[in-house]
């Protein structure tokens, strides 16, 4: 694939070519002087001049904050795992909470952001703790919807893991349904993944939602 150059400037009242072929570019991975060009477009034809003052490097910082807000595309999830799996005598639940997360809702490309919690019960293997905010991270840093990143993040830990059991829990405000369309601002969407015995058992996916009803340390 071919490389571009990321510090490109671009004239502000350029049109996109639609006879000139475009350089595609793989997920996550953001071609910073088409995404500056259609940026540019998309600031005229809304009815702005990208030439003023306050918009002439609009197009640039847009194109990065592409580039970090769909880094979960490029992140490769063995060196995210990084050899942090470790064999231990450990059979009881365990569970991370609050995690924070930003994502960006597929259908409309406004944030969705809130917290996710995790838990799972270990059969032999345990991961590092700091790996399952970066689990969440590397599914929530895309184009997504939040019932898709819960259970893309249950499957992962499950297929890394193989533990007894994975329980997800995602809770989030969504700006496509707060600040356009149905314009509810207090509107919170929960989704939920259970796997193995916290699907199966009554019990362990009773304790589990008791850990999330419980206070977190201050």
């Amino acid at each position: 694939m071919t490389n571009l150059a990321t510090t490109h400037t671009i004239d502000p009242h350029l049109y996109i070519d639609e006879d000139e072929p475009v350089l595609l570019s793989s997920p996550g991975e953001v071609n910073q002087p088409e995404v500056e060009s259609a940026v540019a477009h998309l600031l005229q034809h809304i009815g702005e001049d990208p030439g003023r003052e306050g918009l002439l490097n609009t197009p640039n910082r847009v194109a990065r904050m592409y580039g970090e807000l769909t880094a979960g595309y490029q992140v490769d999830a063995q060196k995210l795992i990084n050899d942090a799996i470790f064999h231990v005598d450990y059979d009881e639940m365990v569970v991370v909470k609050d995690i924070d997360f930003y994502s960006l809702c597929e259908h409309h490309m406004l944030p969705f952001c809130g917290k996710a919690h995790v838990a799972y019960i270990p059969n032999g293997k345990v991961v590092g703790l700091s790996k399952i905010p970066r689990i969440v991270e590397m599914f929530a840093r895309r184009l997504q919807i939040q019932e898709q990143m819960t259970s893309q993040i249950a499957n992962f830990i499950d297929e890394t893991l193989t533990p007894q059991g994975v329980a997800v829990v995602v809770e989030g405000a969504h700006m496509c349904a707060m600040m356009r369309g149905v314009k509810k601002s207090n509107t919170r969407m929960t989704t939920s993944k259970m796997l193995g015995e916290f699907r199966r058992n009554d019990k362990t996916r009773a304790e589990f939602m008791a850990h999330l009803a419980s206070r977190s340390i201050d």
